[in-house]
């Protein structure tokens, strides 16, 4: 299975222009609202046409500007999921996912039905419509409708956006194991790089129509090359750096000196950190990148704080921070009752040396 992705669309507030290849995985498209994925996604599906450019899938060309080929969106092979599911409300269950298969034989289209059902959990919903479904159970029937045909490729644009958080993932773990064992190509797009990390392999991160990084997801978390991709990937302290030498900054934003193990070049302009890579020491031990600090306020998830933190000087308001640090609660008891100021560690092999 294989798909070359190759377009170019005007857009009004910007040109979508991306290339990517897909092979018998899963791959994310990752990026914020506004920002192309979507379009990306329907271009695909033959819902919108390029202005120039070619797709191809398992040697097949779906769209070819040259050549004047444009195959019609029914006969391309492709499964779409849509953010709101666009499920006929005059359609039962059975009805909505058999709709694809009109040029089956009715035995065949009906076993496909029962096959799909019984795997996205529908069974005894089949004669229900839309609106007596929970959203989960909308959901499912989309997903359903989207595979019953056995199309090469699947593209699921933001399917869990609608869902509560516990939903979310129980249907995030039901689509895992379903990709585990469809035999085409998956295109997942999402704005949340937790839930692309999960479902997906390899990620294409996108910043107003233009690819900024692609690749393995790890590679692209661990190593991002500039600010925008650093940020798009959940990096929350980002600041500009001045350098001193090869492996000496400061960070502007931050009022601080940072020795890095990474060589600093004349294109680096950022310097950033994860927030759950800022440790906190209780003595220094001459390790380098360690300051006092104090904690300015904390914000709370179940099981996390994020710590507000300033550098060098006790803070004069609750906007006076410099960094955001997260450690998970068992942590946070150690360290809530320590004098201030802490002893807060960069740790050199964390820091991310950013391009503009």
């Amino acid at each position: 299975m294989e798909l070359t992705v190759s377009i170019y669309k005007r857009l009004p507030h910007y040109d979508l222009d991306v290339s990517f290849r897909v092979e018998g995985e899963t791959l994310g498209l990752l990026g914020s609202s506004g920002s192309g994925k979507s379009m990306t996604l329907r271009c695909i599906a033959g819902m919108q046409t390029p202005n120039r450019g070619m797709i191809v899938m398992n040697n097949r060309t779906l769209y070819d500007s040259q050549r004047k080929i444009n195959v019609p969106s029914r006969q391309r092979k492709v499964g779409f999921l849509f953010q709101n599911y666009a499920l006929f409300p005059h359609l039962t269950v059975a009805e909505n996912i058999a709709y694809g298969l009109n040029k089956l034989p009715r035995f065949v289209a009906q076993q496909r039905v029962r096959e799909q059902l019984h795997a996205m959990q529908l069974i005894g919903l089949e004669d229900r419509y839309p609106h007596q479904l929970s959203g989960g159970q909308q959901q499912r029937v989309a997903l359903a409708r989207a595979l019953v045909t056995e199309p090469d490729l699947l593209l699921l644009d933001e399917p869990f956006s609608a869902l509560d958080t516990h939903l979310r993932s129980e249907l995030e773990k039901q689509l895992i194991h379903t990709l585990s064992r469809y035999r085409g190509l998956t295109l997942f797009v999402s704005h949340n790089l937790e839930e692309a990390y999960r479902v997906c392999q390899k990620l294409v991160v996108l910043d107003q129509g233009k690819i900024i990084a692609a690749g393995d997801k790890q590679r692209i978390f661990d190593h991002p090359e500039t600010l925008a991709v650093a940020q798009l990937t959940g990096c929350k302290n980002c600041s500009t750096l001045q350098r001193l030498n090869t492996y000496t900054l400061r960070a502007v934003d931050w009022h601080c000196t940072l020795q890095t193990i990474e060589p600093i070049t004349h294109l680096h302009a950022y310097v950033g950190i994860r927030a759950h890579h800022i440790s906190f020491f209780t003595t220094a031990d001459d390790q380098p990148n360690t300051f006092p600090a104090w904690v300015v306020w904390t914000s709370e998830t179940p099981h996390r704080m994020t710590i507000y933190l300033k550098l060098g000087t006790p803070p004069v308001n609750a906007d006076d921070y410099h960094l955001q640090a997260e450690v998970f609660k068992e942590k946070w008891d150690q360290l809530k009752d320590r004098p201030m100021p802490w002893l807060v560690h960069l740790n050199p092999a964390r820091l991310h040396l950013l391009q503009g």
